[in-house]
């Protein structure tokens, strides 16, 4: 499977954006799905994640429910929605898929096997 991200940009503190991740060569049906973020100097850090059935999703503390992670399994694609975007937020995030069976490690980048290649994100002050 072959990912691609996209919907990144320069923001102001406070605004929104939505993130794509398209998916070709599979369906994303088959896959768990994740989102992680790495800003500069940083280590790759998870963000969300979402099962397989589309009924369970998950996210990182710092969220603290200002995004949202969805997917179109007719559009073969999943989106992690933002809004009220912080500056810390600044990095770029990439979505990843993953063909094994996760069960509690969602946040563990190793049970990822395809990724995308990451769209940036800036937030202004």
């Amino acid at each position: 499977v072959q990912l691609q991200a996209s919907g990144g940009g320069l923001v102001q503190e406070g605004g929104s954006l939505r993130l794509s991740c398209a998916s070709s060569g599979a369906t994303i049906s088959s896959f768990a799905l994740g989102w992680f973020r790495q800003a500069p100097g940083k280590e790759r850090e998870f963000v969300a994640h979402i099962r397989r059935s589309g009924g369970h999703t998950y996210y990182a503390d710092f969220v603290e429910g200002r995004f949202t992670i969805a997917k179109d399994n007719a559009k073969n694609t999943v989106y992690l929605q933002m809004s009220s975007l912080k500056p810390e937020d600044t990095a770029v995030y990439y979505c990843a898929a993953s063909s094994y069976v996760i069960m509690s490690a969602i946040r563990d980048l190793r049970q990822y096997n395809h990724w995308g290649q990451g769209t940036l994100v800036t937030v202004s002050s």
